[in-house]
């Protein structure tokens, strides 16, 4: 049950992603500023089209691949991938939303918007780092027969 709702939530995720990727790109320049300073550094529109998609592509992709992998096996393994992809896609939309925000002419504090795209960084570690540490803990606190036999 759980996986039908992370499978459903990630469906949801990649259709908002690839939505809100179509209205971000047609807003787009030509040339995207990505880093401004002493030199800067910019990426053409096309060139950062073909980038997401293939990000879109590999990530998502990795889905059907890890479902026909571990069908029935895990079922707790599966729902953590599904969300770990959703969030994801999480951070690809706020980095698409920073791009089109700080590549329009409008006058913006760039610092405030800081805490988002760090949080959605931060939701991707936590929630990569969430199975190792469930996995590790099962591995640790499972009673195996074989070493009960020997200690008694």
């Amino acid at each position: 049950m759980i996986v039908k709702i992370f499978k459903g939530v990630w469906f949801l995720s990649l259709l908002a992603t690839l939505a809100i990727f179509m209205y971000v790109y047609a807003s787009l320049p030509e040339s995207i500023l990505v880093w401004e300073g002493e030199v800067s550094q910019s990426i053409s529109r096309d060139g950062l089209f073909y980038s997401i998609v293939a990000l879109l592509a590999i990530f998502n992709t990795l889905i059907f691949i890890i479902s026909r992998l571990y069908s029935d096996k895990n079922e707790y393994f599966r729902a953590w991938f599904f969300g770990l992809v959703t969030f994801f896609n999480l951070f690809l939309v706020v980095a698409l939303q920073f791009l089109n925000l700080y590549n329009s002419q409008e006058r913006f504090d760039y610092e405030s918007i800081g805490s988002i795209i760090y949080g959605s960084i931060s939701l991707v570690v936590l929630w990569s780092s969430l199975w190792p540490s469930y996995y590790l803990l099962q591995r640790i606190t499972r009673k195996d027969p074989a070493t009960n036999a020997i200690q008694n």
